[in-house]
C-alpha cells in the first residue's frame, strides 16, 4: 500500500516534468532558429561590404529616363551623378556612404542637425559655381542630399608661399591686398590661414530654405593694418538668405538676402587663385533674386541695393555712395547643351549689369560715391568633356571710367584719356587618375589660366595687369584639396589711387614693369 501512495504521489510531478522538458525543447529549437536567421543577416551585411568596399568610387549613371528634367538643369555640369534606390538623381558624397551611421537608416529620415562634406565644399568653394550657388543648394536638396533639418558645413584653406618682384613693395599677387601692410621688399614669404567658413542650411518647409554663412578671411580683408591687426581679424556674415524653391514643384526660384550677383562666369580653373575676371567684376550685395531652370536654360535676374555694395556694384542715390534705394540691378542668361554622355556638356551665356565699381571720378578710391552709374556687359563659355574643362569669359563696361584719366592738364599723367574698364580670361583643366565626385572629375588634374584686366590707355602706367597660373590639384577625397601653383603677375595697378591722386606730385603708384612670381602650396578642406 505504501508503494503505490508513492507511485500515486509521483505520477503528477512527472507529468509536470514532462510538459517544462517540452517547452525548453520548443524554446532550444526557436533560439537555433534565429541564431540561423542572424547568421544569413550577417551573411548578406558582409556581401553589401564587400560590394561597397570593391565599388569604391565607382559611379552609377542613371538613365535618361530616370532623371526629371529640373534635376538635369539644376546639376552642375562635370558634377557627378548617381541613380538612387528611389530612382532620383543626386551627388554622392563618398565619405558620407562609406562611414555616415545616418545612411543605414530608413530612407526618409531626419536628425535636427547633419553634415554633407561634398556639399559643404561645393558651397564653400571660393574658384567654381562661384555666383550660382543657391542653384547649387536647390539642387542638393532636391537629390536628398540635405535630409536633416539643419546642415552643418565649414571649410578651411591654409597656404604657404614665397614671392619675388622686380620692384620692392610693388607686389601685384591679388589674393591678398597688394600695399606695404602685406609685402615689403622685394621678397616675401608667408605660411598663413587664407580662410575658415563656417554655416549654416536651414530646411524650414519642403520649399523655403534658410542659409547663412559666416567667414573669417584676414588675407583679403580690407581692415586696416597687417594680417595680425584686430581691424582684420573679424567674421563678416558673408553670405545669406531666405529662399523660396523646390525644384520637383515649380522650375523657379526666388531669394532675399546677401548674395553674389548674376553677372559673368568669375569661375576659374585653378585649384585656388581667382581669375583678373573675378577679381575686376565679381559682385556681392544686398538684394533680391528670382531664377527660372528648365530644358538647358539658366536666366536670372536681380535687384540689387544702390550706393557702393560690398563687391563690384555701385549706382549713385542722390550724389552719395549710401545704399538707401534698390536702383542697381543685374541680369544673365545661360544655356546648356548636353554633349551626351556623363556630365559632357556645352555652356554659354551673357550679363548685363546696370552699375558696376568703375564709376568714381579721380582720384579712385574703394566705396566712393559716383556722379554717375556704368553699366557693365558680360560673355562667357564652358565646355566639360570628359576630363577636360575649357572656360573662356569677357566682360566691360559700357562708358569710359573717369578716374582712369587725369583731370590736371599741368600733370604729365593727363595726356592719357578716360577707357572703358575690360578684362578677359581663358583658361583649361585636365584631370587624370582615378574618377572623382568633384569639379574636376578625376582625382588628380593640371591647369593652365590666363587672364588680363585693362584699365588704362596703352602706355598709361595703370594700362593693365596680367595674370598666369599654372596649377596642380589632388582630391584625396571629394572634400580634401591639396593643391600647388605658380603664379606670375605682369604690372602693378591696385585699384585704389590706379591714376595716382596719393602722392602731393601727383605721380602714380601703379607700374607696367613691376612684376611679381609666386610659388603657393596649400589644402581647402570641407566638412
Amino acid at each position: 500500500m505504501g508503494g503505490i501512495s508513492l507511485f500515486s504521489l509521483a505520477t503528477p510531478a512527472l507529468a509536470q516534468d514532462s510538459a517544462v522538458l517540452e517547452r525548453l525543447e520548443a524554446l532550444e529549437d526557436r533560439l537555433d532558429a534565429l541564431q540561423s536567421e542572424n547568421e544569413q543577416l550577417r551573411a548578406q551585411l558582409e556581401g553589401l561590404r564587400s560590394v561597397n568596399t570593391a565599388q569604391g568610387d565607382v559611379v552609377v549613371a542613371a538613365s535618361d529616363a530616370q532623371v526629371p528634367a529640373a534635376t538635369a538643369q539644376a546639376e552642375v555640369p562635370g558634377t557627378a551623378r548617381v541613380a538612387t534606390t528611389a530612382g532620383s538623381v543626386r551627388v554622392v558624397d563618398v565619405v558620407t556612404e562609406a562611414d555616415d551611421p545616418r545612411e543605414m537608416q530608413v530612407s526618409g529620415s531626419e536628425n535636427f542637425v547633419g553634415t554633407n562634406a561634398a556639399y559643404a565644399y561645393q558651397m564653400l568653394d571660393h574658384a567654381e559655381n562661384v555666383n550660382t550657388k543657391p542653384l547649387v543648394q536647390l539642387a542638393a536638396l532636391q537629390s536628398g542630399e540635405l535630409t536633416d533639418r539643419v546642415t552643418l558645413s565649414g571649410g578651411i584653406t591654409a597656404i604657404a608661399n614665397y614671392q619675388w618682384a622686380t620692384v620692392d613693395d610693388k607686389f601685384g599677387y591679388l589674393m591678398r591686398p597688394p600695399t606695404s601692410a602685406n609685402q615689403l621688399g622685394d621678397n616675401v614669404s608667408e605660411v598663413v590661414l587664407h580662410s575658415a567658413n563656417l554655416a549654416l542650411t536651414a530646411r524650414l518647409l519642403p520649399n523655403v530654405t534658410g542659409y547663412a554663412e559666416l567667414l573669417y578671411d584676414p588675407e583679403q580683408s580690407f581692415g586696416q593694418g597687417t594680417i595680425t591687426a584686430l581691424a582684420r581679424n573679424q567674421i563678416q556674415l558673408r553670405r545669406g538668405w531666405v529662399m523660396f524653391g523646390n525644384l520637383d514643384q515649380l522650375p523657379v526660384y526666388a531669394l532675399i538676402g546677401k548674395m553674389d550677383t548674376p553677372f559673368g562666369l568669375n569661375d576659374t580653373v585653378n585649384p585656388f587663385t581667382n581669375s583678373t575676371n573675378w577679381h575686376a567684376f565679381a559682385g556681392l550685395a544686398y538684394g533680391g533674386q528670382v531664377g527660372f531652370v528648365s530644358g538647358g536654360l539658366h536666366v536670372r535676374g536681380m535687384i540689387i541695393q544702390g550706393g557702393a555694395q560690398f563687391r563690384s556694384a555701385n549706382v549713385p542715390v542722390l550724389g552719395t555712395s549710401v545704399p538707401s534705394r534698390a536702383n542697381n540691378f543685374a541680369v544673365d542668361a545661360r544655356y546648356t547643351i548636353d554633349l551626351g554622355g556623363e556630365g559632357n556638356a556645352l555652356m554659354a551665356g551673357a550679363s548685363y549689369q546696370r552699375g558696376t565699381a568703375y564709376c568714381q571720378d579721380y582720384p579712385v578710391t574703394h566705396f566712393n560715391p559716383c556722379q554717375d552709374n556704368n553699366p557693365g556687359i558680360a560673355a562667357y563659355g564652358k565646355l566639360t568633356y570628359g576630363p577636360l574643362t575649357l572656360i573662356g569669359e569677357y566682360a566691360k563696361t559700357t562708358k569710359e571710367w573717369a578716374g582712369t584719366a587725369v583731370p590736371d592738364p599741368t600733370n604729365p599723367l593727363s595726356v592719357y584719356d578716360a577707357v572703358k574698364p575690360e578684362a578677359f580670361t581663358i583658361g583649361g583643366r585636365f584631370g587624370f587618375g582615378a574618377e572623382s565626385l568633384t569639379m574636376q572629375r578625376r582625382e588628380f588634374a593640371l591647369s593652365a589660366e590666363f587672364s588680363k584686366f585693362i584699365s588704362g590707355e596703352e602706355g598709361a602706367p595703370w594700362r593693365r595687369q596680367n595674370q598666369i597660373v599654372l596649377g596642380a590639384s589632388w582630391f584625396p577625397a571629394p572634400n580634401v584639396n591639396l593643391f600647388g601653383e605658380f603664379i606670375r603677375v605682369n604690372g602693378y595697378v591696385p585699384l585704389n589711387f590706379l591714376s595716382g591722386g596719393n602722392f602731393p606730385d601727383g605721380s602714380t603708384w601703379s607700374r607696367q614693369d613691376a612684376d611679381t612670381n609666386v610659388i603657393l602650396a596649400g589644402a581647402q578642406v570641407a566638412f
